[in-house]
């Protein structure tokens, strides 16, 4: 190999490691603005809509929320192994309430209600699974959207 081919290569390795990094920045900063709309729709929802229909929506709204966390803190992750964890993070936090400790501590803690609920239901972990599927085609969705864009741009 010569020293112009390998000088090359050297160039081309920096710039996609540079391009990854800028990649991973953008991704932490959309994640990071789509988790505080989801916080934000999420309360609107639990506290301004009525009904059960509400209660679900809230829920799927939960694991997108959890989707977000893990996204950002690990964005370089494949996104199913994102919805995955957040999924089985939600459904964690759902099956605990069967111990009755999350009960327990919204009784001494009530804004803990919010985050860890009270009592289960079964219908909440379709909506967990709803809310990681929905989750992950957004951001399969967007992240294709953002790759056909910045290949044209390359042009």
């Amino acid at each position: 190999m010569t020293h112009q081919t390998s000088s090359r290569l050297m160039g081309m390795v920096l710039k996609s490691d540079s391009s990854a990094r800028t990649r991973t920045a953008t991704r932490r900063i959309v994640f990071a603005l789509a988790a505080m709309g989801t916080v934000a729709l999420g309360l609107a929802v639990h506290f301004l809509v009525p009904g059960d229909a509400a209660g679900l929506v809230a829920d799927a709204l939960y694991t997108v929320l959890v989707y977000l966390f893990v996204g950002f803190l690990a964005p370089r992750i494949p996104r199913v192994w994102v919805a995955a964890v957040a999924l089985a993070f939600s459904a964690a936090v759902e099956l605990s309430q069967l111990s009755g400790l999350p009960a327990q501590l919204a009784q001494s803690f009530p804004p803990s209600r919010l985050v860890l609920g009270t009592t289960f239901s079964a219908l909440d972990l379709v909506a967990y699974a709803i809310g990681a599927v929905a989750a992950l085609a957004v951001d399969t969705a967007i992240s294709a959207r953002a790759a056909a864009w910045g290949s044209s741009q390359a042009e």
